[in-house]
């Protein structure tokens, strides 16, 4: 279980540094990625963004040998 925890904590660094160019390709627009504003500050969790991209990783490492 703390392996899939690094996982998504590492997907989310990833995401996030990558967001800008994902955000083009409509990715970061999914239902269940949450945006608010919170004191003037503007913040974004991408929860479905990030799942879809654990997926997508994981089918690209089992595809590897």
């Amino acid at each position: 279980m703390i392996r899939w925890f690094l996982t998504i904590f590492v997907a989310l660094i990833v995401f996030s540094a990558l967001l800008p160019w994902l955000e083009k390709l409509g990715v970061g627009r999914l239902p269940g990625d949450i945006r608010f504003t919170l004191f003037g500050r503007k913040f974004f969790l991408p929860f479905a963004s990030t799942i879809l991209l654990s997926l997508l990783v994981f089918v690209v490492a089992r595809l590897l040998p």
